[in-house]
C-alpha cells in the first residue's frame, strides 16, 4: 500500500489529460497523472501491435515524459473518495490513497451501446470496440465486417479494418443524408477535417440507415438492415455498432460537480462548480481530439495559477463550434428506441431482459426489480442504454466506482476513519 500527493492530479491520461499534465506542469508544481490503461493517449492516441502513433501523440507523450515535476502512473483507477481532497486507488499491486490541492478531470468517454435482437451474439461489439480490439492484434484479415450507429467514428473505424485487410462490407450511418451531406459541405470551416473526410471516404457509406437485428447460432453470420425505408439481409462476420459517445461523469458526481446535459459544468477556466476542480475533454461534452487538447490545457494552466495563452482561447471556440456541428448533424433518431423486443437482454451481465425493467420510474427503481447493473461494467453499459431508451433522469453513483479487492476497500476505510 502507498499513498500518495500532487500539487495537481490529473485523471485521465488521453489528449485532454496530456495537455493538462503538460500545461500544469510549467508551474514547477508536483503534477501526478493517472490513467487505467497501459500507456497513456486514451482510446483515440491507444497503442498496440498494430499501430503507428500520429506525430502529435508522440509530441505528447514525450513532452509529458520529459518533464520531471510530473509522476505517471499507468493501469490505476480511481475508485472512491475517502475524505475531503482524498481519492482511493488500486493497481494490480496496490492501493492507497491520493492527496491533492488541485484536481483535473479528463476522464473521457465510452460508447452509446443500444440494444437490438442479436446484439450479444460473439462477433457483435461496439464500433469504438472493434477498433481498440484490431489495434492490440485481432486478426479481420478476409473477415467482412459491417459497420452501424452514428458519428464520424464510424469513419475512422471501418479504415482501420481496411487497413488491418478486412472488407468493409457496409458502413450505416443513422443520419439523415440532407444533414450529413450539409454538414459535409460546411467542413471548409475546419481544413484539416475536411482533409480527413476525403481520405476516410468509404463507398460503403449508407446514410438514413440503421441494423434492425443481427442474426446468427454460435456466432454472427448475417444482419437485418433498414436503408432509406427498406428492409435488407447482409451477410458478415462482424458487427461493429456504436450510436455515439456518452462523457464519463460518474467521479465528478461523486465528487459534487454540477452536471449540465449530462456532462461536467464548467466555467472559461474549466472549472467546475468544485472550486478546486475542474474539467476537460470528453467529459465536459463530446468534441474531439482538438477540442481536448485545447480545453485540458486551459484547465492546467487554470489549475496551476496561470492565465492560458490567447491561442489556446481562440482554438477551443473554434473546436466548439465543429463540436456543435458534430451533435446537430448527429442527433439520434427517436426511431431507435423501438428496436429491441420486450425479450432483448438490456444487461448482457446479469441476463436481464427489456421486459424486466420496462415500467420502472428511474435506474434505481430497476436495480430493485431485477439484477441488472450489478455485473462486471456496473451499469455504465446497460444504465447509459436505459437512461436514453426510457427517458430516465440521471442516476447517482454508487461507492465503489468499479469492482475492486477487498483490501481496497479496507485501506479507504481506514483513511476515512483518520480523516
Amino acid at each position: 500500500m502507498a499513498d500518495l500527493f500532487g500539487e495537481i492530479v490529473v485523471i485521465g491520461a488521453g489528449p485532454a489529460g496530456l495537455s493538462a499534465a503538460l500545461a500544469a506542469a510549467q508551474s514547477g508544481k508536483s503534477v501526478l497523472l493517472l490513467d487505467d490503461n497501459p500507456h497513456p493517449g486514451g482510446q483515440i492516441w491507444r497503442t498496440g501491435p498494430a499501430v503507428v502513433l500520429p506525430a502529435l501523440a508522440r509530441h505528447y507523450r514525450q513532452a509529458v515524459a520529459a518533464q520531471k515535476n510530473i509522476r505517471w502512473l499507468h493501469g490505476c483507477k480511481v475508485v472512491a473518495l475517502c475524505g475531503p481532497r482524498r481519492l482511493l486507488y488500486e493497481d494490480a499491486q496496490h492501493c492507497g490513497v491520493i492527496e491533492f490541492r488541485h484536481l483535473i478531470l479528463c476522464c473521457g468517454a465510452r460508447e452509446l451501446l443500444l440494444p437490438f435482437p442479436g446484439w450479444t451474439l460473439p462477433g457483435v461489439t461496439g464500433a469504438g470496440g472493434l477498433q481498440a480490439q484490431i489495434k492490440q492484434g485481432l486478426d479481420v484479415r478476409g473477415r467482412r465486417v459491417a459497420i452501424a450507429g452514428s458519428g464520424p467514428l464510424l469513419l475512422a473505424v471501418a479504415d482501420t479494418v481496411r487497413r488491418a485487410g478486412g472488407e468493409v462490407v457496409l458502413l450505416a450511418e443513422q443520419a439523415p443524408l440532407r444533414r450529413t451531406a450539409r454538414f459535409a459541405c460546411g467542413l471548409w470551416r475546419w481544413p484539416g477535417k475536411l482533409r480527413q473526410s476525403v481520405r476516410l471516404f468509404n463507398p460503403r457509406y449508407r446514410g438514413d440507415s440503421y441494423v434492425l437485428a443481427a442474426h446468427g447460432g454460435r456466432r454472427l453470420d448475417s444482419i437485418e438492415v433498414q436503408e432509406r425505408g427498406r428492409v435488407r439481409r447482409l451477410a458478415c462476420d462482424w458487427l461493429a455498432c456504436g450510436y455515439g459517445l456518452v462523457p464519463n461523469i460518474e467521479l465528478a458526481q461523486s465528487l459534487g460537480c454540477r452536471i449540465a446535459r449530462q456532462a461536467v459544468a464548467v466555467n472559461a477556466r474549466q472549472q467546475s462548480s468544485v472550486a478546486h476542480i475542474y474539467a476537460a475533454g470528453e467529459c465536459t461534452g463530446v468534441g474531439g481530439s482538438e477540442l481536448a487538447l485545447a480545453e485540458g490545457a486551459i484547465a492546467g494552466y487554470a489549475a496551476s495559477g496561470a492565465a492560458p495563452p490567447a491561442r489556446t482561447l481562440r482554438a477551443r471556440e473554434r473546436w466548439q463550434r465543429f463540436a456543435a456541428a458534430v451533435a446537430e448533424t448527429f442527433g439520434l433518431d427517436p426511431a431507435l428506441k423501438t428496436l429491441a423486443t420486450a425479450q432483448t437482454l438490456l444487461c448482457r451481465c446479469e441476463d436481464v431482459t427489456l421486459e424486466q425493467v420496462a415500467g420502472q420510474a428511474d435506474w434505481r427503481s430497476a436495480k430493485l426489480a431485477s439484477r441488472c447493473g450489478m455485473g462486471a461494467c456496473q451499469g455504465k453499459i446497460c444504465a447509459t442504454a436505459a437512461r436514453y431508451l426510457f427517458d430516465w433522469p440521471l442516476a447517482p453513483p454508487r461507492t465503489p466506482l468499479t469492482p475492486v479487492r477487498t483490501a481496497t476497500l479496507l485501506r479507504g476505510t481506514e483513511r476515512e476513519s483518520d480523516a
